[in-house]
């Protein structure tokens, strides 16, 4: 089995060429291939990561012309990989290199896709809060499986691979995209290292841009949610209504008082325009989708 490893790179200057090293020694009895992927990284990742294609005959360093995001990253590498299966890990030492063995052993028994799966993870608070809401998300949109986690490093069998880049859209979910093509998915528990340079570079802003990729492009599930909410609100009127004629036929004296119409008001206001805006979302990425938005662009591709 030749094996592709994916390693989206950013800002990982002082670990990629440690974790090339270490991945080529753990795994020394399987043909290897390496594609890094360089998302526009504010450090020397560029310098370094081109300094090892030129000296390895089985690696491969692709350069994006601008911050693309993770998932974009990795769909680039997808896009160039020739192995039988392609391992997914990140770049900064959290995903310990000896437990890829692991994932190809399992995939070997004949799952499409493994994950890796963590007793603990070494992230902090609001980041393991985060992935907890997300993983909750997923469940719910993508009709993923309870027990599964969506984690960042794990093995696609080839044939999956081949399907996963057929999506061209500018606005990629793996794992979602996984989910549309398989449902031979297995998972093994791993270690979760520190970080062995840095801090994460996932901010509020792209962890909720991720989770909107996942929340719009992937399901319909939030439009059917409004259509019941409004429907729900419409029923609840029409016995509002009744209720006010016949209190009105019944005590004539009675006056309706401003604060509750001004609370309706306010709230269906609320609504309309929540709803409006999830349509506007569906609307803008389908706008970029349809006008060829580039999912990444190359600035240079080493050897």
């Amino acid at each position: 089995m030749k094996i592709s490893i994916c390693i989206p790179v950013y800002n990982g200057a002082a670990t990629i060429e440690r974790l090339v090293d270490t991945v080529e020694r753990e795994l020394s009895g399987y043909a290897l291939e390496f594609v890094l992927v360089n998302d526009a990284s504010r450090d020397d990742s560029e310098a370094v990561c081109e300094r090892m294609a030129l000296a390895r005959d089985n690696l491969r360093f692709i350069s994006l012309r601008k911050n693309f995001g993770e998932h974009n990253a990795v769909m680039c590498a997808l896009n160039h990989v020739t192995g039988d299966c392609a391992v997914i890990i990140d770049d900064d030492f959290q995903n310990p290199p000896e437990e890829i063995m692991r994932l190809v052993q399992e995939l070997e028994k004949g799952f499409d896709v493994v994950y890796s799966r963590f007793e603990e993870k070494q992230h902090s608070t609001f980041r393991n809060l985060g992935s907890k809401f997300n993983d909750l998300t997923a469940t719910w949109l993508l009709e993923k499986p309870k027990n599964l986690y969506l984690s960042s490093f794990k093995a696609i069998r080839r044939e999956v691979v081949d399907e996963i880049v057929k999506y061209q859209g500018p606005f990629p979910y793996v794992d979602g995209l996984i989910l549309r093509v398989t449902t031979s998915i297995s998972s093994v528990l791993v270690r979760h290292n520190d970080r062995e340079e840095g801090k994460s570079n996932y901010t509020l802003k792209k962890l909720i841009s991720l989770w909107l990729n996942m929340f719009i492009n992937f399901s319909i599930k939030p439009l059917r949610v409004f259509t019941m909410l409004g429907l729900g609100i419409s029923i609840i009127s029409g016995f509002l209504i009744i209720y006010f004629i016949l209190e009105k036929l019944l005590y004539p004296e009675s006056s309706q008082g401003w604060a509750s119409i001004m609370v309706a008001i306010t709230f269906f206001s609320g609504i309309q325009l929540m709803f409006l805006g999830l349509i506007s979302e569906y609307l803008g990425k389908h706008y970029l989708t349809t006008n060829k938005a580039p999912q990444w662009t190359i600035k240079k591709i080493v050897p």
